[in-house]
């Protein structure tokens, strides 16, 4: 059976596009502090149903509701820590079924299910996941994602996303954490203007990856389409590994009035080709891109 890693080394995957834009346009209301992870505990049919959107526009792999779902913020809203597992695990699980469900419409070719793991300030539903310098140790926030990616691997995904992480230092934290986990991992950085948003140099961010031999591919994620274009050959070139790169649609969030502003500038025609020329595998819409834009970029891919 081929390995997610032996498929990324054959070519190009794309990657689905914002699971919560899917679910909000399916008119699920995210307005909470768990956002789409709250779905796992009250709507798994509604979570299998937008993976399944995403498969049968084109996408190959499928992200989990994971990315802001944590024992300490399912323990907020009074979940217990067996009980937090297995939503972590279902999460999982309810990739697998999209994939099947897929399968029987008549999607071809291997389907795979990356567990998404969102980064500390996703926890805090304050914005801070867009800042990083958490006033946490590297050691602290290693603690903090251990037992997390553990449960996730535990459910055997195919590979873990460790996205939207702000900061190099809980980059640091992450590679710590799945060492010896047993389930290879992407690291994806949320970055602007060539840096991450924390203000650290992407070189300096993209490094912490070269020498992690779980770490299979590095990037950006949550980012403009533009910063995208220039973070993918400066990850290649850095690392020498496999690129992800999965951007916004290129409008913004304003925080005041909790909407999305300004045109949208993710365009896969041209762009794709770019991406792969510059050495991603592994490409993908964020925010605001939904199974639309996905075919798109398939079709770009499968060009």
């Amino acid at each position: 059976m081929v390995t997610f890693t032996q498929a990324l080394a054959a070519g190009p995957l794309v990657l689905d596009g914002g699971l919560s834009n899917q679910l909000e346009a399916d008119g699920h209301d995210l307005s909470d502090s768990l956002w789409s992870a709250r779905l796992l505990a009250e709507r798994p049919d509604a979570v299998r149903a937008a993976h399944r959107a995403y498969f049968l526009a084109g996408a190959r792999v499928a992200t989990t509701a994971s990315y802001q779902a944590t024992y300490e913020g399912f323990a907020a809203r009074g979940i217990d820590a067996g009980r937090t597992t297995e939503l972590l695990s279902l999460s999982v699980q309810l990739g697998r079924e999209a994939a099947e469900q897929a399968r029987t419409e008549g999607v071809r070719g291997p389907l795979w299910v990356a567990a998404s793991a969102g980064p500390y300030g996703a926890m805090l539903a304050d914005g801070s996941e867009y800042r990083g310098r958490y006033g946490l140790s590297v050691d602290e926030l290693e603690a903090f994602h251990r037992p997390r990616l553990e449960a996730l691997a535990a459910a055997g995904p195919d590979v873990l996303a460790l996205e939207t992480v702000p900061d190099a230092d809980e980059a640091r934290a992450l590679v710590r954490a799945v060492r010896g986990i047993g389930v290879p991992a992407w690291l994806s950085f949320s970055v602007t203007g060539g840096l991450t948003r924390a203000g650290q140099p992407l070189e300096e961010a993209f490094a912490l990856a070269a020498e992690a031999d779980e770490v299979i591919a590095v990037g950006v994620n949550c980012c403009s389409p533009q910063d995208a274009d220039a973070a993918v050959p400066l990850a290649a070139r850095i690392t020498g590994k496999p690129v992800v790169v999965y951007p916004n649609s290129g409008e913004r969030w304003d925080a005041v009035r909790r909407s999305w502003c300004g045109p949208a500038t993710f365009t896969a025609e041209g762009r794709a080709a770019r991406w792969v020329r510059d050495g991603a595998r592994l490409v993908g819409g964020c925010c605001r891109v939904g199974p639309e834009g996905i075919a798109a970029l398939a079709a770009q891919v499968r060009e």
